[in-house]
């Protein structure tokens, strides 16, 4: 009786480090973010920030491979608009970090698989599987457990401002699914991060609000921050090409769990047992409603 060995190729590997390495990414962007905010910088200037650095090497990838850098003009001005939205979302959870625990705001934020399936049934696009409404049940009680619900204490605003974030990555990941799938994406993304960064620095000047770090760690933070993003950025992007959205998605999960291990040894954000079951609840409610799909 013979068997089958099968090898997993090696540029499949390279994927999954890929997807771990840009989780790991986020995950170090986000609290080297609050790093600078402790040290005299603000959320509107590091996110305004943090897109330099993905449109530059975006820009010179595409120049590089002799690719088109313009977009058609409806395509252009789709990605324009998502570019805002995207711009809004990451200042609110660079926002939702100075009010509740790095690991509770990214927890919320990662909820936006399930807001978005939810959007696109609300369109009428999709029907809303139960697979999703347990998804979406088993997430909520998780995060009920991990916020703490029963203390009392929570903060209402910050809480408020990373669900905004969620919903907006919710409704980029719908729009830009459904009407730009048939694009280059690496075009797209530099579209969107480009206008983000010119949006965010219009806001900074109209609010009077560029701030800079005042101390070393503030400006190790927020150098970081700005180089950490555009390595993610762009990590994402190559591991979606070599093993596909849904195993990236998978894999960014990680996420959660790294920025809670920077939360308690960085930012000396420490969680009880129940707050860690929580965030396991929500981490399997996101992995298995993936998989079923």
């Amino acid at each position: 009786m013979s068997t089958i060995k099968t090898t997993i190729p090696a540029r499949i590997w390279a994927g999954v480090a890929l997807a771990l390495a840009a989780a790991a990414g986020f995950a170090f962007s986000n609290a080297s973010a609050h790093v600078a905010d402790i040290g005299g910088s603000n959320a509107l200037t590091v996110a305004a920030m943090r897109f330099l650095v993905p449109s530059a090497a975006l820009a010179a990838w595409l120049h590089l491979a002799g690719a088109r850098l313009m977009l058609p003009g409806r395509d252009a001005l789709i990605a324009a608009i998502l570019g805002i939205v995207t711009g809004l979302y990451t200042w609110a959870l660079l926002t939702a970090f100075t009010r509740i625990p790095f690991a509770l705001a990214v927890l919320i934020f990662y909820l936006f698989p399930l807001l978005a399936a939810v959007t696109v049934a609300l369109l009428g696009w999709e029907k809303l599987s139960w697979k999703t409404v347990t998804g979406l049940v088993l997430a909520f009680a998780g995060l009920a457990l991990a916020l703490n619900v029963g203390a009392g204490n929570l903060n209402i605003a910050g809480l408020g401002i990373a669900f905004l974030a969620a919903i907006g990555l919710a409704i980029v990941a719908v729009v830009s699914g459904r009407l730009l799938a048939k694009l280059d994406p690496r075009p797209v993304t530099l579209h969107m991060a480009a206008v983000a960064c010119v949006e965010l620095l219009i806001l900074c000047a109209v609010a009077g609000d560029f701030a800079l770090p005042k101390t070393q760690a503030g400006w190790i933070g927020f150098l970081a921050s700005t180089a950490l993003y555009g390595f993610a950025m762009i990590a994402f992007f190559i591991a979606i090409s070599i093993i596909g959205a849904v195993h990236t998605s998978l894999l960014s999960y990680a996420e959660t769990i790294i920025s809670a291990v920077l939360g308690v040894i960085v930012l000396g954000q420490a969680l009880t047992l129940v707050q860690i079951a929580g965030i396991a609840l929500v981490i399997a409610a996101l992995a298995g409603t993936t998989l079923w799909k």
